[in-house]
C-alpha cells in the first residue's frame, strides 16, 4: 500500500513537473498540456534507425527510467511514507543515480547516429567531473547525522536544516543535481541548438515518451533529495508532513528548471575544468568545515 501511494504521489508530482516545464519554456500555463503530449507521442509511429544497436536502442529509455525509480525508493515523503528504509539508503541512492549514465550511454551509442553519439559522450564526460559532487556533499551530510539511512537524516535536521549547517555541501548539490539531470545550462547531452536534441534525437513514439518520462521522474527524484539532505525533509509546522515534502519538491523542481533559462549554455571543456578545479576543492572544504563543527559543536 506505501509503495502504491508513494507512486502516486511520485506520479501526480511528475505532472506538476512536466506543467512547469511547459510554462516556463512557452510562457502559457496550460493544465492539459502534459497530457495532450503524451497522446501525440504515443500516437505516432516509433521509428528504427537503419543500422542501430537494437538491445542498446530499446534498453536506454527503460534503463534510465528503472534508475530514476530505484532513487526515489530510498527517499522519505514522511516518516512511514517510503518504499524502503534502508541502512545505506544514502549510499544506495548514489549507486542508481549512476546508472542514469549508463542509460545516456546507451542512447548515445544504440541508434548509430553521429548526433547522439556526442551527447552521450558528452554526459560521460561531465558525469565524471561532476558525480564527485554528488558523492561528497552526501559525505558531509551523513557525518552530521551519523548514519547512511535516509530517515535518519531528515530527523538529524530536527534542529537546524542542513542548508544552513552547509550551506556550500548544498549549492554543489544542487548544482550537481542539474548537471545530472542534464538541466539548462548543463543540458549539454541534448543541446538543442547544437546537436538536434543529441541524445533524444533518434527517439520517436512510444520510446521517446519513456525517455521523456524518466527524465521527469529523475528530476522529481532529484529535488526530492535535495529536500531530504538539505531541506529538513517533511518537517515543517502545521501541515501533514507529506505535504511538506510535497511543497518543498515542487518548489526545489521550479528552481532547477528556472535556474539555467536565465544562463547560456556551459561548454563541456569549461564545465570539466571547473568542477575539477572549483568543485572538488569546494567539496572537500565543505567536509572539512563541517567535521570542525561537529568536533567544536557536537
Amino acid at each position: 500500500m506505501t509503495t502504491l501511494l508513494v507512486l502516486l504521489l511520485l506520479a501526480m508530482g511528475v505532472y506538476c513537473v512536466a506543467v512547469l516545464e511547459a510554462w516556463i519554456t512557452s510562457g502559457r500555463f496550460r493544465l492539459m498540456a502534459p497530457a495532450c503530449s503524451a497522446i501525440a507521442l504515443l500516437g505516432r509511429e516509433s521509428v528504427v534507425p537503419r543500422k542501430p544497436d537494437l538491445l542498446f536502442f530499446e534498453m536506454a529509455p527503460i534503463v534510465l527510467l528503472v534508475a530514476a525509480l530505484l532513487a526515489a525508493a530510498v527517499i522519505p515523503l514522511s516518516p512511514d511514507l517510503i518504499i524502503t528504509d534502508l541502512a545505506t539508503g544514502a549510499l544506495f541512492l548514489n549507486a542508481a543515480l549512476a546508472y542514469v549514465l549508463v542509460a545516456l550511454i546507451m542512447a548515445g551509442w544504440g541508434p548509430n547516429g553521429a548526433y547522439a553519439m556526442i551527447g552521450g559522450w558528452r554526459f560521460l564526460g561531465q558525469l565524471v567531473a561532476y558525480a564527485m559532487l554528488i558523492v561528497m556533499p552526501i559525505t558531509a551530510v551523513a557525518m552530521r547525522a551519523e548514519s547512511l539511512a535516509t530517515t535518519d537524516i531528515v530527523i538529524s535536521q530536527s534542529g537546524l536544516w542542513n542548508v544552513f549547517y552547509q550551506p556550500l555541501g548544498f549549492v554543489l548539490f544542487f548544482l550537481a543535481a542539474m548537471g545530472l539531470a542534464f538541466l539548462p545550462p548543463f543540458d549539454l547531452p541534448i543541446a538543442k541548438g547544437e546537436l538536434a536534441s543529441g541524445v533524444e534525437a533518434e527517439y520517436s513514439g512510444v520510446r521517446l515518451a519513456v525517455f521523456r518520462l524518466g527524465r521527469m521522474v529523475l528530476i522529481v527524484t532529484l529535488a526530492a533529495a535535495t529536500v531530504t539532505f538539505y531541506l529538513g525533509g517533511w518537517q515543517g509546522p502545521s501541515l501533514p508532513p507529506w505535504l511538506w515534502s510535497a511543497i518543498k519538491i515542487l518548489l526545489v523542481t521550479a528552481a532547477m528548471l528556472l535556474v539555467g533559462r536565465y544562463v547560456p549554455r556551459i561548454r563541456e571543456a569549461h564545465l570539466l575544468a571547473w568542477c575539477w578545479k572549483f568543485g572538488i576543492p569546494l567539496a572537500l572544504l565543505n567536509i572539512f568545515i563541517v567535521g570542525i563543527l561537529l568536533v567544536v559543536i557536537p
